[in-house]
């Protein structure tokens, strides 16, 4: 089943750097450019974080703080996604081939 899934992500011959996942909707990286982006994003947010925490005073300083740095971060992370990425769709597990246009 894994080398299913391994098989699946390595299908990429568009080079997009994310792929839809299995199970659900979204992305998952699939190149190191897309875990670059990723590893990024979690990145900033420990940056900001670490940050507020120095300055912070209070939990709901600490939440009005970082809720701004935060959404735009995954705003940029959500924008990338679909840019370089598949468009995404809801799917339940490895996508069946088409066989209706093979017989034409």
């Amino acid at each position: 089943m894994f080398k299913k899934y391994t098989e699946y992500y390595k299908d990429n011959p568009e080079g997009y750097w994310f792929k839809r996942k299995l199970y659900g909707w979204g992305w998952t990286p699939v190149t190191w450019q897309g875990w670059a982006v990723i590893f990024g994003y979690v990145g900033a947010l420990l940056y900001f974080f670490r940050g507020i925490d120095a300055t912070s005073h209070s939990a709901s300083d600490t939440v009005n703080m970082f809720f701004a740095p935060f959404v735009v971060a995954t705003g940029i992370l959500v924008y990338i996604c679909y840019k370089k990425g598949e468009k995404p769709r809801w799917q339940w597990g490895i996508p069946k081939e088409d066989t209706s246009n093979k017989n034409k």
